[in-house]
């Protein structure tokens, strides 16, 4: 009986070790994302590793409050706040002129504006993701839109550290890496086929950016 017992026990334990081995790594429960993500770490490893980091980001959430107020109000002021201290602390030196500085009140007021409109863009930006993944083979899901663009803005924001300094400016043009952290986590993320059609889906939403760029910048020439 005690063999027998035994052998039971030791069936069970085999079948439990199975079933484990067979769900794969555990997803992160609700609990994981209200304490927060480690900022750090997460653009580490979306700059560094992303075909890795976009396999964990596939099984987080995709609210907007939670992306929102955990990343994109970090990364989305530093080329804000560096454009404001650049133009209007540290200013241009233009030679036979001096050093030209934008007024502090219109410096602030433009930098608000910029950072009001980071939120909008990647609002934007994942609404056309959405909408124009059946067209390329994808699935529509709103969530995992906001997710791409959201993280996909990662290089362009932090990028803006070069706006401190006005003869950097050119090297903002390193945000440009975000086009390929999008082309990499477009077809887990929105179910496109990666063979065909995800350069084209990747083109189509790199045009939407553009465009969106081009719009925000003259809102901020016509209301400062």
């Amino acid at each position: 009986m005690m063999r027998e017992h035994g052998d039971r026990g030791a069936t069970e334990s085999n079948i439990d070790d199975r079933g484990s081995a067979c769900l794969g790594p555990a997803a992160a429960t609700p609990h994981d994302w209200e304490a927060g993500m480690n900022l750090v770490e997460r653009v580490k490893s979306i700059l560094l590793t992303p075909e890795i980091e976009w396999k964990a980001i596939e099984r987080e959430p995709g609210d907007p409050a939670y992306l929102f107020a955990n990343y994109v109000v970090y990364l989305a002021a530093i080329p804000a706040i560096c454009e404001f201290i650049g133009m209007s602390i540290i200013g241009v030196s233009i030679p036979a002129v001096g050093t030209v500085r934008v007024p502090i009140g219109s410096g602030l007021a433009q930098a608000i504006l910029q950072y009001a409109l980071a939120f909008v863009s990647v609002y934007v930006l994942a609404m056309i993701v959405d909408m124009l993944a059946p067209n390329f083979g994808g699935r529509k899901n709103f969530a995992s839109a906001l997710k791409l663009a959201v993280y996909s803005y990662t290089p362009a924001w932090l990028a803006g550290i070069f706006l401190l300094i006005p003869g950097l400016r050119i090297l903002v043009v390193l945000g440009l890496y975000g086009f390929y952290l999008f082309w990499k986590g477009l077809p887990l993320l929105m179910k496109s086929p990666p063979e065909d059609k995800n350069l084209a889906y990747t083109a189509a939403v790199v045009g939407c950016a553009v465009v969106i760029a081009i719009v925000v910048a003259a809102i901020q020439r016509l209301v400062i």
